[in-house]
């Protein structure tokens, strides 16, 4: 059966880094340096970006989460306890540092992602992004970067929407837009926790995993169990075949 429309994470579906330990980039490093004008020293930002980056992920795990501004995952969990002369310059450039924060150089579409999207044009399936991010244009400028942005109908980013996987607006947002019924779709995603998860709340027709190395809880409830699960997007691309 060929679905109404085939919705996909970004990372660890679409893209992946080849290390997702950056959480420091160093660039973004000196890029505050210069902007607070010495105010810290760059291992008290790189410490600063590594410890926000823990704590915020932390976060993130909690259940049916609203999404945070940008403006606020910086206040809470990065700039707290800085100086005054580090906090006012970065916060009159929050949405600059945030995009430099989600970006990686090292992006790249998975295996097999290209002819997947192929197959599923061809096929007159609709394609959209739903995914958990800082910087939703961060993850839109990759993906006309590498060539496959046009093929995508919608794209639908956290913190554009003020809502985060596992809660199901993220995929109903995307639906609505495309005017299919969820029942009808295909959701792909790397994590039980967050897309299998959103995908069974949001009562999409068929939850495919695509793991990625990413580790979810081992409780059924919180972690359910996909329909079907593919390596990449060969595979992904095989289901469409059959």
């Amino acid at each position: 059966m060929i679905p109404a429309a085939l919705l996909l994470d970004f990372g660890g579906v679409l893209a992946d880094a080849r290390d997702s330990r950056r959480i420091a980039p160093p660039e973004l490093v000196l890029r505050i340096f210069n902007l607070v004008r010495g105010a810290l020293q760059p291992g008290e930002i790189q410490r600063g970006l590594t410890d926000g980056a823990e704590a915020y992920s932390r976060w993130r795990d909690e259940d049916w989460p609203d999404e945070l501004p940008q403006a606020e995952v910086w206040e809470r969990f990065v700039i707290r306890g800085w100086p005054p002369a580090a906090q006012v310059p970065v916060r009159g450039a929050v949405a600059k540092l945030s995009y430099d924060w989600a970006w990686r150089d090292d992006w790249e579409l998975r295996p097999g992602i290209p002819e997947a999207l192929a197959a599923y044009t061809a096929a007159g399936v609709p394609l959209a992004v739903v995914s958990n991010t800082l910087c939703g244009a961060a993850h839109r400028d990759f993906l006309a970067k590498a060539g496959v942005g046009h093929l995508f109908a919608v794209q639908v980013y956290s913190d554009e929407a003020g809502v985060r996987k596992p809660n199901p607006q993220m995929i109903w947002n995307a639906t609505d837009a495309l005017g299919v019924p969820p029942s009808g779709c295909w959701f792909v995603g790397d994590s039980r926790r967050r897309d299998v998860a959103c995908a069974r709340r949001a009562d999409v027709g068929r939850a495919v995993l695509m793991p990625s190395g990413r580790v979810d809880p081992d409780d059924p409830v919180l972690s359910p169990e996909p329909d079907v699960t593919v390596e990449d997007g060969h595979a992904l691309a095989q289901l469409i075949l059959q």
